[in-house]
């Protein structure tokens, strides 16, 4: 059987801010849960992000706080980094569209898409209007523009998209618009830019996302496709903007313009995967191993929010740059995402107050920088997947997350390792048992293990990550059951034979667990593979049932999780 290979990529975020605990749940943890998962099966894997430095959020954002884009863009990078790494997520590459050491990869690969797709004549140079600001004196960019949204009604729409009903929106069709610049009421005025005419490609894009009805998400695929059935319109792809991928026409007209940040934001997934390649001095060969090969699966993770760009405008892209009609499968052409992975929005419960949005300009988060400052990372991505907005939206609640974390983490989890390792240290010289005549409760036990090992790795492919965790925890509950009801504290006085056949069983179990443990609760699985010293051998998915053998060696035990106090929410 052959290796499987995968590229997966975590949604750029804007690089004008720090990342909350929405970010994370959003599309960044079950990414890296994902990752390590299939890196424990074996799979070949690139796991790609960095920051979208393009665009208007960012020159806003610099705008407000007093300094040039570059220095807002590098700053945001590095802090967005530090965040991921801090919560042991960890990315092959997280470049920047912007960032000096992706920037002439990612110009180049983003204006051969443009002229590819120009080529093929789909796109058409239009005279049309744009609001524009006369106090600022310049063209308005969408985000620059906020008014109420013209699909749903909601007053805080921006001019490329509501964040209410996730539709697209057109900054003319904005009621009672207004410049974020100026708070002026903008003006509609002339100007040229280049539209991409998704019509053209829409039959090609049903009958792919048709072919995806049994695979991806409901939410997502019946999202797209409603889109379609409403007919997708021609799309500017070109703005007038000093910050961003120049056009790359000889045109006149086309002076001073950039290319739309939603144009080249997802070119990112493709320039960092080549930057990254050319580091490691590897062939444009090795890059369309991942790239340009249907037996590359790329699986893209991302929020609700930018579904309509995954999954209809990104696709059609890579299918407006292909030579052949095929909707996918073309070995040399950019291959359409395998899957489309999208969560949807976390919000917050404070304490003693309703649940709300995650809101930066309200303070209504909890930062990922904060939070690393007085919790350790795996309490929280425990929580965050425990709660994952799969199908419909949650809300953190942090009372909720220290109940969890002391009643579930630590009263479960972390107690059936603790009561396993003092013991076996205690009175079997800290060495597995031997095994003993196992009876019928103890086989049943042991049988848990490869049951749990099957069902957690179904829903992982499947990308169900609540489930795969519940089942990981339902092993953990039933292992302190066991214990109980083999009650070795008794028989270690007149049956030790018998009392090391049920630790033995116990120290399976919790191999089996510390396997099970690594996607989700990585440094929580690293210190349980060193209690047990089995080394990195808990990060192959293939040994999580083999049994430790009979006087194997265990490590020192340790505390696996502490208890939070309620008087700490202050912190977070």
């Amino acid at each position: 059987m052959s290796q499987r290979r995968f590229l997966i990529t975590g949604a750029l975020p804007y690089s004008n801010g720090r990342l909350h605990v929405g970010h994370i749940a959003g599309a960044y943890l079950p990414a890296d849960i994902y990752v390590r998962y299939l890196r424990a099966t074996g799979a070949d894997v690139l796991f790609i992000c960095g920051s979208d430095d393009n665009g208007v959020a960012a020159l806003k954002t610099a705008r407000e706080e007093g300094i040039t884009v570059e220095a807002l863009t590098a700053k945001y990078n590095r802090s967005q980094l530090d965040a991921f790494t801090g919560l042991g997520i960890r990315f092959d590459v997280y470049g920047g569209t912007h960032q000096p050491h992706y920037t002439p990869m990612h110009e180049k690969i983003s204006q051969e898409f443009f002229l590819k797709i120009h080529d093929k004549n789909l796109f058409v140079k239009k005279k049309t209007r744009q609001l524009y600001d006369p106090q600022a004196g310049q063209f308005l960019p969408d985000r620059f523009v906020t008014g109420t949204c013209h699909h749903c009604g909601s007053p805080n729409a921006y001019g490329d998209q509501c964040e209410s009903c996730g539709k697209a929106t057109d900054p003319l069709l904005l009621i009672n618009p207004k410049s974020t610049l100026s708070n002026a009421t903008p003006v509609s005025r002339e100007t040229i830019h280049w539209y991409m005419q998704l019509n053209q490609l829409q039959h090609r894009l049903r009958e792919w996302l048709e072919s995806k009805r049994d695979t991806w998400r409901p939410s997502v695929i019946n999202f797209a496709l409603g889109q379609i059935q409403e007919g997708l319109p021609e799309r500017a792809m070109t703005r007038d903007l000093n910050w961003g991928v120049a056009v790359p026409l000889s045109d006149p007209d086309a002076a001073g313009k950039v290319l739309y940040v939603w144009f080249d934001a997802p070119i990112g997934y493709v320039s960092f995967t080549a930057q990254l390649l050319a580091d490691q001095g590897r062939s444009a060969e090795d890059y369309a191993r991942y790239w340009k090969d249907p037996e590359c699966k790329v699986v893209h993770f991302i929020g609700e929010d930018n579904t309509i760009f995954h999954a209809i405008t990104w696709p059609a892209m890579l299918l407006a740059t292909h030579d052949s009609d095929s909707i996918q499968g073309v070995r040399g052409e950019y291959q359409l995402p395998d899957q489309v992975v999208a969560n949807a929005f976390l919000n917050i419960k404070f304490p003693g107050k309703d649940e709300e949005k995650i809101s930066k300009s309200r303070g209504t988060a909890i930062w990922i920088e904060d939070y690393l400052k007085d919790f350790d990372p795996d309490p929280l991505r425990y929580y965050l997947t425990a709660i994952a907005p799969e199908s419909a939206r949650t809300a953190f609640d942090f009372d909720d997350f220290v109940k969890r974390n002391n009643s579930e983490l630590l009263s479960t989890l972390g107690n059936f390792f603790n009561r396993t390792l003092t013991f076996v240290a205690k009175y079997f010289d800290n060495q597995v048992p031997a095994v003993g005549e196992r009876q019928l409760p103890d086989r049943e036990q042991i049988g848990r293990c490869p049951e749990t090992v099957s069902r957690v790795a179904e829903h992982l492919e499947q990308c169900r990550f609540k489930n795969a965790m519940s089942e990981m925890m339902n092993l953990a509950r039933a292992g302190n059951v066991y214990f109980d009801a083999r009650q070795p504290w008794k028989t270690r006085k007149d049956n030790m034979a018998d009392c090391g056949t049920a630790l033995n069983v116990c120290l399976q179990t919790c191999r089996t667990l510390t396997h099970l443990m690594e996607p989700f609760l990585p440094f929580s699985a690293e210190q349980c593979a060193k209690m047990l010293n089995i080394g990195d051998a808990y990060r192959q998915w293939s040994l999580s049932s083999v049994e430790l053998p009979a006087g194997h060696q265990l490590g020192e035990a340790r505390i696996l999780f502490k208890k939070i106090e309620l008087e700490e929410d202050a912190h977070a």
